[in-house]
């Protein structure tokens, strides 16, 4: 039994990287749930804009907001694959963290309305108190990587304490202070790790805990899909009574949910998560995977409002809101593969026939009417997902043949 005193205070030791059977804590899974507020409430705003002709944009205030929500998970999801103690101390700066991404929620609208990034800013503030707080606990606990894990600290102290300053830019010029707290906020993890030459010496993340993290956050965001066209159907149905077009939105709708959920749960990531520039690139990759499957349930919800005649845009264009992110999800998706998916398993051909496939289904809607577009997009990513499991099973039977 776990005596008292660890159960409030373990040192901030370094988590073993090929730990047996690491798999994500119930702390790391309430966290993941203050999320679905500020995914959802990014995903609504970008509806409307679309919705209300204002697709430019709602386009890129969703890109400035839905980046202030992806980042602020990973921040905490790397260091908690490396460092995660849970002591109570360690709990109480979670939960702190949880607070702020709240805070960052209820600032969604006005960031992405009007670029009013106040309140996400001070949600950033408080969580960044925590976070810094936990790297110099790190360094305190784990001495052979301070180099790291101090950088951490000052680097997130200085950038916080820019994002602070951006909030008082006049917006043209604030616009262009974001793009370069950006560019500074995903340029500090591969400068802090670049500080150790000793590549062992580097942040010990865990390769299955991350891509178990990420798997969780893509249902999180999947089911902000489902909640979305579900919410969508409701007033719907209930003002106009049951429609065959309604039901051919709701079923393409499920396919092609269930068909994005089979094609990023394929196969595994993490054995090809063993070198930190990897990891780089397939953490950072997944911005257009997470929003772009976010984005198709806004795409969603404006196909069905394209439908119910509430939209001020065509059904072509309402089909479009949703096979857009599709096909980037699908495109970013396989270029991740690329570098975590052994040599020769992935089938380009298959992943570009599904993103020429529903973007044709998406240009045809005004002629066949968006519920039988979207049908047909999730009829294509069937498709693309029964020939890759043929052709794996054909491949593993030539394997065991020739074996």
């Amino acid at each position: 039994m776990t005596s008292p005193r660890t159960q409030w205070y373990r040192p901030m030791t370094a988590r073993d990287p090929h730990e047996e059977h690491r798999t994500a804590s119930p702390l790391e899974l309430l966290f993941d749930l203050t999320f679905v507020v500020a995914i959802s409430s990014a995903a609504a705003e970008l509806h409307h804009a679309i919705s209300e002709a204002h697709i430019a944009a709602g386009v890129f205030g969703y890109l400035v907001v839905f980046f202030a929500i992806w980042w602020a998970w990973m921040n905490f999801t790397w260091f908690a694959s490396a460092y995660d103690c849970d002591d109570a101390l360690y709990r109480v700066l979670t939960v702190l963290q949880m607070a702020g991404v709240l805070v960052l929620a209820v600032g969604v609208p006005a960031a992405f309305e009007r670029f009013d990034i106040g309140t996400v800013v001070l949600g950033y503030t408080i969580m960044r108190v925590a976070m810094i707080t936990l790297w110099l606990r790190a360094a305190h606990g784990d001495p052979a990587r301070a180099p790291v894990t101090r950088t951490y600290a000052a680097g997130l102290t200085v950038i916080q304490l820019l994002w602070i300053g951006l909030v008082f830019v006049p917006v043209p010029w604030g616009v262009i202070g974001f793009v370069v707290l950006v560019a500074l906020e995903v340029s500090l993890s591969p400068f802090a790790e670049s500080r150790e030459v000793d590549a062992e010496k580097g942040t010990p993340w865990h390769p299955e805990h991350i891509a178990e993290r990420y798997g969780l956050l893509t249902l999180i965001v999947l089911g902000e899909v489902i909640l979305g066209i579900t919410g969508a159907f409701g007033p719907a149905l209930s003002e106009r009574g049951f429609s065959i077009s309604l039901l051919l939105l709701g079923v393409g709708g499920l396919l092609v949910v269930v068909g994005l959920w089979w094609i990023y749960f394929l196969a595994g990531d993490d054995e090809g998560l063993r070198s930190a520039r990897v990891a780089f690139l397939w953490g950072y990759g997944h911005y257009v995977v997470f929003g772009g499957i976010a984005a198709v349930g806004a795409g969603l919800e404006v196909a069905v409002d394209a439908e119910e005649h509430v939209s001020h845009v065509s059904a072509t264009t309402a089909a479009f809101s949703v096979a857009i992110p599709m096909a980037l999800v699908l495109i970013v998706l396989t270029a991740l593969r690329r570098l975590t998916w052994a040599p020769g398993s992935l089938a380009v051909g298959y992943v570009a026939f599904a993103v020429v496939g529903v973007l044709v289904c998406a240009a045809v809607a005004g002629v066949v009417g968006i519920g039988v577009s979207v049908v047909l997009m999730g009829l294509v990513l069937t498709a693309m997902l029964s020939g890759y499991l043929l052709l794996l099973r054909r491949r593993a039977a030539v394997s065991t043949s020739g074996a």
